[in-house]
């Protein structure tokens, strides 16, 4: 049949792929994980197979879908363009340093963060191994975006990340100073996010610091409600944290989470 599309649901490599009708309706998807391909319209299948195979290696098991859960089904009806799934770290960043300033500091500065979301992106993609599921460059209307989203046995984290460009970094209760800079108020910033995903969907949020490279890290005493990341650790901090969401709660809340509806308090 002619006119199959493949949509990936994931970043690039890994997740799914589906493979729609024109309107948008899916017939299969290809679990790259697991190498099998769920047919749910057998009367397409060689068509699927046909727009599938530059994408498949070794033996591919191909059968019906195992029977859906409520996250499957959410994920199969949501609109390809609402999915934030495909999001790459610092997947904004890219298109300011295309179509933003001109200016050689500010787009240094751009550069400067991409690196560091994407160092840190590359650090939190690793955990989806133990179970995570990560969500880059996520919406706050008003606010500007979530770096990153993590949700794993340790529970939801709200990620702001935060180049230490070889520099003495201190975090306070209130405001973040990185070298001599002005001080920025990060602290107070993840806080108000983490306040917004926590209503977004409905259970507790962390809000966390991701610092990037500081020469020296030092965190006041006073601060014991965000956590403190840095990429070499931030894997064994988190999988050594108390497990408090089970598997099919953290598919559940990544369903949620990767719809771009809702994050705008409404179903568009």
């Amino acid at each position: 049949m002619r006119g199959l599309k493949v949509l990936p649901s994931g970043r690039p490599g890994r997740g799914r792929l589906y493979v729609n009708l024109p309107d948008g309706q899916a017939v299969a998807w290809y679990d790259r994980q697991a190498n099998r391909i769920s047919v749910l319209a057998d009367d397409h299948r060689e068509a699927i197979l046909r727009v599938l195979r530059p994408y498949l290696s070794g033996t591919v098991a191909i059968g019906p879908p195992p029977v859906p859960t409520a996250a499957d089904l959410v994920g199969l009806a949501m609109p390809p363009d609402a999915d934030l799934a495909p999001n790459r770290p610092g997947e904004t960043l890219l298109g300011e340093l295309d179509h933003g300033p001109a200016g050689t500091r500010a787009r240094h500065r751009l550069r400067q963060d991409l690196a560091a979301q994407q160092r840190m992106g590359d650090a939190f993609d690793a955990l989806e191994a133990e179970g995570w599921r990560i969500l880059h460059c996520v919406p706050l209307p008003g606010m500007g975006r979530i770096d990153h989203l993590l949700i794993g046995p340790a529970g939801v984290y709200c990620v702001r990340t935060v180049p230490g460009r070889r520099q003495r970094a201190v975090v306070g209760d209130l405001l973040l100073t990185v070298g001599r800079a002005e001080p920025r108020p990060d602290p107070r910033w993840i806080r108000r996010a983490a306040a917004r995903a926590t209503a977004a969907l409905t259970t507790p949020v962390t809000p966390a610091l991701a610092l990037v490279e500081p020469s020296r890290l030092e965190v006041a005493p006073t601060v014991r409600d965000i956590s403190v990341l840095q990429p070499l650790t931030a894997a064994r901090d988190l999988t050594a944290s108390p497990t408090t969401l089970k598997a099919p709660d953290i598919e559940a809340l990544f369903t949620t989470a990767r719809d771009l509806r809702t994050w705008f308090g409404r179903r568009r």
